[in-house]
């Protein structure tokens, strides 16, 4: 499993944001291949993150390279400036049920 978190500074309320992502974000989302779950984190003061989770690094790549760029516009209108996006390889999930290779 790999997963991406992108990291935003809110530009106004946290209902705003919400409904961007519910209304724009996560319908584009799940039309991606591989595309597992999205968790989004709020704080007071403005600054929020997403993590996105997906099957395979390839398919979090190919939505990077050929959607993410809509969702970026969609974000705009709710952030300050430029997502901040890392990407890493999921160790371990309770939810998903998954544990690290070298612990099997």
């Amino acid at each position: 499993m790999f997963a991406r978190k992108v990291t935003m500074h809110l530009k106004g309320s946290i209902p705003e944001f919400t409904q961007t992502l519910e209304r724009e974000v996560i319908p584009l989302l799940r039309k991606q291949k591989g595309f597992l779950d999205e968790i989004t984190f709020v704080a007071p003061g403005g600054k929020g993150f997403g993590i996105s989770l997906w099957d395979r690094a390839e398919n979090a790549e190919n939505y990077n390279r050929e959607s993410y760029a809509e969702v970026a516009k969609a974000l705009a209108k709710v952030i300050d400036g430029t997502p901040q996006v890392e990407t890493y390889e999921v160790a371990n999930s309770t939810f998903h049920k998954i544990a690290a290779a070298s612990a099997a």
